[in-house]
């Protein structure tokens, strides 16, 4: 059995909405930076964030003088960075601007001899609001946000005990801070069609390279507005015939024939008896789903029977 002796925590969007477009925003410019400094790597893999012991992480990012890393702290509730040349800096997390957080960031590495270069506007949101002009997002509760990351690390720990279970190429478990959802995608190795683009201030080159070949996607996301319950999702490029009408677990998963995904709604799993079985039915049915109506080859599949407890 799966180890679910620590309580996944609930989640109320109402509760941190305020929090999360202030940190989403934060995030972009954390994950900017690793962008500007890393070579790239095939599907945009050298921009994510990866969720780490204390929050989330850039991991190592090369600069002039070795590397450096970033990591967004929620237990302290401040921005550590760290450089191999013994440097320590910190930038505190608080009911702050983005404005605020980007000057003092920027201003902070400098003083590191961390030298970047960013393209100073968000991504995949609309309106697209300079990080030096936005005075409007400065909401920051500590509590909410701990709640969130600690969403994040359990989450984190099942989507990595899938990601086991496939031989072909597969992503790492990371976090896409464009629209702030924690992912892992496998590749059936085909190519795909052209991708039509179409994200809110994103070049359609980028997607279009993101989904060069076949993948099966699946993602956590904290909500928004239009759509406030946090929720799981599955989907499938290029979307095949019977994708959608194909049986999923648990039960209580549904198909938007709207958003062309498969969606398990985080409360259904926080709740269950076994939040990691739960949540682990949905990623291999809504994966068996792509695979079996996109003929995909089997032999890509490999047993999570090792993962058991």
């Amino acid at each position: 059995m799966l180890n679910t002796t620590q309580n996944w925590p609930q989640l109320d969007f109402e509760s941190y909405k305020d929090t999360l477009a202030t940190v989403h925003l934060w995030t972009q410019i954390v994950g900017k930076i690793r962008l500007s400094k890393s070579p790239w790597i095939n599907h945009s893999w050298h921009v994510t964030l990866y969720v780490s012991s204390r929050g989330l992480t850039t991991g190592s990012i090369p600069y002039e003088n070795g590397i450096f890393q970033l990591e967004m702290d929620f237990i302290m509730h401040e921005l550590v960075i760290t450089s191999s040349a013994g440097g320590r800096r910190s930038v505190a997390f608080y009911p702050r601007s983005v404005a605020s957080f980007y000057t003092e960031l920027l201003r902070t590495l400098g003083e590191m001899d961390i030298e970047v270069d960013i393209h100073a506007s968000p991504n995949e949101v609309d309106p697209a609001i300079p990080f030096i002009e936005d005075e409007i997002h400065h909401s920051y509760d500590a509590l909410q946000m701990n709640l969130l990351w600690q969403a994040l690390v359990r989450i984190e720990k099942v989507f990595t005990r899938f990601r086991a279970g496939f031989t072909g190429k597969v992503s790492p478990v990371h976090f896409f801070w464009g629209a702030f959802d924690l992912a892992v995608t496998r590749f059936s190795g085909r190519e795909a069609p052209k991708h039509q683009g179409g994200a809110p201030n994103m070049p359609d080159k980028v997607m279009q390279e993101a989904y060069s070949h076949e993948v099966s996607s699946c993602g956590f996301w904290p909500g928004s507005e239009q759509s406030p319950a946090p929720a799981f999702y599955s989907y499938c490029y290029p979307t095949p015939p019977g994708f959608g009408e194909t049986a999923v677990q648990p039960s209580e998963a549904f198909y938007s024939n709207e958003m062309g995904e498969f969606f398990l709604t985080y409360a259904t799993v926080q709740a269950s008896a076994d939040p990691e079985k739960t949540l682990l039915q949905f990623l291999v049915s809504t994966y068996q789903a792509a695979a079996i109506t996109g003929n995909w080859d089997s032999s890509l599949e490999c047993s999570l029977s090792h993962f058991e407890r």
